[in-house]
């Protein structure tokens, strides 16, 4: 009798210490918040398969959603997260300033925040993971500089909200620098999308009958823009993308005006952004900046990888 009172006791003892499993114990998978900038774009639907690869071999839970470039759904997303208690949070920023708020309430709720792809400016983020992004931009610039031979009018179609795209075209305008021939004439908001970026073209065709090439942020914004110079007719226009998705591919392989374009690889930058935060639950020192390599690609590139 007295034996079976003691199991009772013990028994007593561990649900008051661990909650008799209506608590999370030490032993139960992590959750990880996860706020991407959209699901629109093929970028970060890869983006999402290497973080759900990766976590799965961890153990750990996702909660994921895309605020669908909606600043004030990213911070209503990240509230939600704080109120579920998550263990760590991914964050894609619409805006890398406006994340701001988002990101210092995680830090309230001492919750550790990661970035992927897009940085914050304000805010403590333990690391952001994302392609080196101003090499990216170089790469850009030097292609471009040499199908016009150093020489010829410029125009950008661009982003300027987010910091991967401020450092693309930082890379980019300190190639051109270097070019006393090269003028960029233009430097247009394309807002990241295919129907505004084929009107912020449309617009900058219009105003420079003489344009030569275009840099385009990403490939919703080269296909857009793609799309404005076929309409205007304008046949010696080179353009050069971000992105290298398969829309993007098909039009550099068919010897359209996008020559080429230079290619990230977002399952990896899911998979790092799970390794680190793995290291980060593990005690381990984690850096504050994780680059991913980048490339770029024409159409020889790509049909010697066929």
């Amino acid at each position: 009798m007295r034996s079976v009172q003691l199991i009772i006791t013990l028994f007593l003892l561990a649900c008051l210490s661990d909650g008799c499993g209506n608590e999370k114990s030490s032993n139960s998978a992590k959750i990880i918040g996860v706020s991407l900038l959209t699901r629109a774009h093929v970028f970060y639907r890869d983006l999402e398969d290497g973080l759900r690869a990766e976590a799965k071999k961890h153990n750990y839970d996702l909660i994921i959603n895309a605020a669908e470039w909606d600043a004030n759904r990213q911070i209503a997303q990240i509230e939600d997260f704080i109120t579920r208690k998550v263990n760590a949070m991914i964050v894609c920023p619409v805006d890398s300033r406006g994340i701001g708020k988002g990101v210092r309430a995680a830090n309230e709720a001492n919750i550790p925040v990661f970035t992927a792809d897009i940085a914050s400016f304000e805010g403590k983020v333990v690391s952001h993971i994302a392609s080196d992004n101003l090499a990216g931009g170089t790469l850009a610039g030097e292609y471009l500089a040499k199908l016009l031979n150093g020489k010829g009018k410029i125009a950008l179609i661009n982003q300027p909200i987010v910091t991967s795209t401020l450092d693309r075209v930082q890379g980019f305008k300190e190639v051109i620098a270097k070019y006393p021939q090269l003028q960029i004439v233009a430097d247009v908001n394309g807002h990241g999308v295919r129907d505004k970026a084929m009107q912020a073209a449309s617009d900058v065709l219009q105003a420079h009958p003489q344009l030569d090439g275009i840099f385009a942020i990403n490939d919703d914004s080269a296909l857009g823009t793609l799309d404005a110079v076929e309409d205007f007719g304008r046949k010696s226009i080179v353009i050069i993308g971000y992105d290298a998705t398969p829309q993007a591919r098909e039009a550099i392989l068919k010897d359209r005006a996008l020559k080429a374009d230079v290619v990230q690889f977002p399952v990896k930058i899911g998979e790092k952004t799970i390794e680190a935060i793995a290291r980060y639950f593990a005690g381990e020192e984690v850096p504050t900046v994780i680059p991913v390599e980048v490339g770029i690609v024409d159409k020889n590139s790509l049909l010697q990888s066929d």
